[in-house]
């Protein structure tokens, strides 16, 4: 199923595209995106947590103009939405992460690849004027991770985004339970170790990571690197203690340990260590743009979505994904309008009914 330009016109919220990806997929892609760990009680608490703060409106302000606009590391972003990275989207549409690119570009919303991406990253380039970061596991074979950073570093990767909480794959058992591989002649051409009873799917205890290899990283990076999937205060200092340049709250969308705090309850703390050193982002259940607007009012400098746009690329290939952006940054607009918020400068937390 592909949707239409029209139909996707009528599509009017990001889980409205949740429940027509149900059809679009096949079941082993449906339930490797929407799964998380074990019992899923993180999965859940990652969308009830925003829910749960409220808001405070303020009348009368002059709302007339609204900027969305944002600066990360140097460079002026058209809004604080920024595409998650998500691993084999050509399981998900025919021209996966390519698609995922042409949508984002669209809005010149950034897309961070991922390094179990089954597109290469110069493909994607390719097909986006868009800042195009990457998501980087640190692999075993250092000599293939410096080679693949420098690599995307020629090809204009502007960030790195190392992700550091997934020594181990969680218990994934809706994802075992429908027997994910990938199909026969799919590659993930940034993966060197994985699992071939898998079929290119990595397999993260075989590259577990230290903050030494963070300071290697750092040492060999002409990018910004930032650390995903970060949830204690202690951590994020000792980040940027290590060099990082930048840090994501992240649970890893609740698919790795279950019971862990959703990723909006982590944030002020690591926000009041940060104190502003860094930017930091955020990930995790955001589906509308009121969310938005709570991460930025409890620290965050941007936001990161995945699931939504994954769901987005299957129903309707570059169109869904941008699609889904512009359902996020319309909502955060008005979001902002009838909150008395006319700039993202503007948010704080007296926005928030605490």
């Amino acid at each position: 199923m592909t949707l239409s330009i029209d139909e996707l016109r009528d599509v009017v919220s990001l889980d409205e595209f949740e429940r027509l990806a149900r059809t679009a997929m096949s079941h082993m892609a449906y339930e490797y995106v929407s799964a998380g760990a074990a019992d899923e009680h993180s999965l859940g608490w990652n969308r009830s947590a925003w829910q749960q703060l409220r808001l405070r409106p303020r009348v009368l302000v002059d709302v007339a103009t609204i900027d969305l606009q944002t600066t990360l590391f140097g460079e002026t972003l058209p809004s604080p939405i920024v595409l998650a990275p998500a691993a084999y989207q050509r399981t998900m549409h025919p021209e996966g992460e390519v698609a995922s690119a042409r949508g984002a570009g669209a809005s010149g919303t950034p897309m961070i690849v991922s390094t179990a991406a089954t597109s290469a990253f110069t493909e994607v380039r390719a097909a986006t004027s868009a800042p195009l970061w990457f998501q980087l596991y640190v692999q075993s074979d250092r000599a293939f991770t410096r080679e693949l950073v420098a690599h995307v570093q020629d090809a204009g990767c502007r960030a790195l985004c190392v992700t550091v909480d997934t020594p181990t794959l969680g218990a994934r058992d809706r994802m075992v339970k429908a027997k994910f591989s990938l199909p026969e002649g799919m590659e993930t051409p940034h993966l060197h170790d994985v699992s071939t009873k898998l079929r290119g799917v990595i397999t993260p205890e075989r590259i577990s990571i230290t903050w030494r290899d963070i300071e290697w990283l750092r040492s060999i990076a002409r990018v910004p690197v930032l650390l995903k999937g970060i949830l204690d205060p202690d951590d994020a200092a000792r980040a940027i203690e290590a060099g990082a340049d930048g840090v994501i709250v992240s649970n890893h969308g609740a698919r790795n340990l279950d019971t862990v705090p959703a990723t909006i309850e982590a944030l002020p703390a690591i926000a009041e260590r940060v104190a502003g050193r860094i930017p930091l982002l955020v990930d995790g259940g955001i589906r509308r743009g009121t969310d938005v607007v709570k991460a930025i009012a409890l620290g965050a400098t941007a936001v990161l979505i995945g699931r939504p746009y994954c769901y987005g690329l299957s129903v309707g290939g570059a169109e869904g994904v941008a699609r889904v952006i512009e359902i996020l940054r319309t909502e955060l607009e008005l979001a902002m309008k009838l909150c008395g918020r006319p700039s993202l400068a503007s948010i704080d937390r007296s926005v928030l009914w605490e």
